[in-house]
């Protein structure tokens, strides 16, 4: 009945409003930026113009028999759009509908990317926006119409600078909340594209820095001092030496990571869910152990070290673990790696994306020069001796730990819970009752008295066997997502990785807080395993909802729209703000 009803008014009035060809609707294109480069993304606002009394359907109108409105793209050149944004809907009441109607009213502004492909040609190229759109007032709906309004865009050489317009105009949208609905690293990429090659170099240099605030890289402070604690020699210019092979090697290995990651469009951060990877990451771990252990001591070839004017051992295990380490961080992402991961792999420029990983990395290595150096100058304190092989013992302990932790993703849940607290254990025990190295020092004996006794406190915490509270999660599947968008149900959707570290953060300091568990029950809450990144069905999600890395947590509204995307770890005060205004 409610379907005959709809219809018949649809029908007949449309036929009485026909007769006037109104026009009701206008749109108007504007570009973020005069030009670009091929294989780059712009900005545009439509300005969407909407005669008084009259209102069109939004782009979800509550109702299957209700014609949507649409933003489309002609061009014969091959632009598209991306990431549409639609503004923010009214529903009012209908005498054909027994729900409220979803319309836009008044002026509104459209948001969306424009993507250049990487072949384009140089030169002015045109392009139409289309707007399909039905319009209604109180008493009657015109028949489906177009809205049309031509924009232009010069595809420039990437000697070229970028120059920006409408600057007014897109800050006044980002106030009100239109652009922040595109992904956070929007602002990152405009200031790249925006910016020559020696001024983006400096930005990724400062967010490289950034980059040190983030949980993934936690394990390198241990690592660093540990390994130059027992490795280096006291002399300032051979632990400035041994530092800065130590950041070459992690910055190789980050901007090499980095290039392949962006150009073959996978994952960041997919070679450490690689067991070939993980074993490989874990053996060095443990080899470098072993020579806190006086197993073997790194030397270059005499004939090297003759040629390198005197260059001691050390050179050669400094660039081999920093090789390795970079890896550790590679997974920690956010939006300002998100955001050069989209510049690298628009420009195509397998250059250009080495030397901006490279220097991101430079710069987040750089404080581990410092802390080298610092590391080093242990073995320059009052009375060394002993007491300072039993330095090396204890850090030779945390790195064979870190090999054990870097084991965790690919061993079974069962063992990897006991591994580590155990070897913990064990580790401290030794070194309270078996290794007596150092213990005729008084300070250094009290203070591996107190190491050991917090360590066995730590493993047995973790051991303890507590379940964390946690929302009420599902696991991802098509049918699940389809059924919450037909239920208009808000939906949070957390993508994480076995070995992503803000991931497990997210679950043990946010996910955890009783005031995110009791708003998640307003929420349909999913959780998508993307560990296996190289699967089939894995990289089918990656695609299907543009995941760059872990974790990255959706917030979408009932009406099934994306209204926020979180990457990188945020705290629970942080997160319940976030979500308050997502319905």
């Amino acid at each position: 009945m409610k379907l005959i009803k709809t219809l018949l008014l649809l029908f007949f009035s449309s036929i009485i409003s026909a007769q006037f060809g109104q026009e009701t609707t206008r749109i108007e294109v504007m570009n973020s930026q005069a030009n670009a480069y091929p294989g780059s993304t712009i900005k545009i606002a439509v300005k969407v113009i909407i005669d008084e009394t009259w209102h069109i359907n939004s782009n979800s109108p509550n109702d299957e028999f209700l014609i949507p409105t649409e933003l489309v793209i002609k061009s014969d050149y091959g632009l598209s759009l991306n990431n549409i944004r639609y503004p923010v809907a009214k529903d009012i009441d209908l005498a054909f509908s027994d729900t409220p109607v979803s319309v836009f009213e008044g002026e509104q502004f459209i948001y969306a990317d424009l993507v250049i492909p990487s072949d384009f040609e140089l030169g002015e190229t045109s392009f139409l926006i289309q707007l399909n759109y039905q319009a209604c007032n109180n008493e009657s709906c015109l028949p489906p119409n177009t809205a049309e309004n031509e924009s232009s865009i010069k595809i420039v050489s990437l000697n070229e600078p970028i120059k920006s317009i409408n600057a007014e105009l897109f800050a006044e949208l980002s106030e009100k909340g239109i652009a922040d609905k595109a992904s956070e690293d929007d602002s990152v990429a405009v200031a790249l594209e925006s910016s020559g090659f020696l001024l983006g170099i400096i930005i990724v240099f400062l967010g490289g820095l950034a980059l040190n605030l983030t949980p993934c890289v936690y394990p390198l402070i241990p690592i660093t001092i540990g390994y130059f604690g027992g490795q280096a020699e006291g002399k300032t210019s051979r632990l400035f030496i041994l530092g800065s092979v130590y950041v070459l090697g992690m910055a190789l290995t980050y901007s090499i990571i980095g290039v392949v990651t962006s150009l073959s469009g996978a994952v960041f951060g997919t070679l450490l869910q690689n067991p070939v990877v993980i074993i490989a990451i874990a053996v060095i771990l443990v080899a470098l152990s072993l020579s806190m252990f006086g197993v073997y001591e790194f030397k270059l070839p005499d004939s090297l070290v003759a040629k390198a004017g005197g260059a001691k051992s050390g050179l050669l295990g400094s660039f081999f673990m920093g090789l390795t380490l970079g890896i550790v961080a590679a997974p920690c992402i956010g939006p300002f790696v998100i955001g050069l991961l989209t510049v690298v792999a628009s420009r195509g420029d397998v250059l250009y994306g080495f030397l901006m990983f490279f220097f991101l990395a430079i710069g987040l290595g750089s404080p581990y020069l410092v802390l080298a150096m610092f590391s080093g100058k242990i073995k320059t304190l009052p009375r060394a001796g002993f007491w300072m092989e039993g330095v090396k013992h204890i850090f030779g302990f945390l790195l064979v730990g870190m090999a054990i932790y870097f084991l965790g993703p690919i061993l079974p849940d069962a063992i990897n819970h006991y591994l580590l607290p155990i070897f913990m254990i064990i580790a401290a025990t030794y070194l309270l009752f078996v290794d007596k190295m150092g213990n005729d020092v008084a300070g250094f004996r009290i203070f591996k008295f107190a190491f050991s006794i917090g360590v066995i406190a730590l493993a047995s915490y973790v051991l303890y066997p507590s379940e964390k509270p946690s929302p009420d999660w599902n696991k991802y599947s098509d049918s699940l997502y389809e059924e919450a968008i037909d239920a208009n149900q808000p939906m949070i959707i957390d993508f994480y990785a076995d070995w992503c570290i803000p991931c497990k953060e997210l679950d043990a300091f946010t996910f955890s807080d009783e005031r995110v568990i009791e708003k998640s029950k307003e929420f349909v809450n999913i959780k998508v395993d993307m560990t296996k990144t190289m699967s089939e069905e894995t990289e089918r999600i990656r695609n299907k909802f543009d995941i760059v890395g872990m974790p990255t947590v959706l917030l979408i509204n009932s009406k099934g729209e994306e209204l926020k995307r979180i990457t990188g770890f945020v705290n629970a005060d942080e997160f319940l703000d976030i979500i308050s205004v997502v319905n």
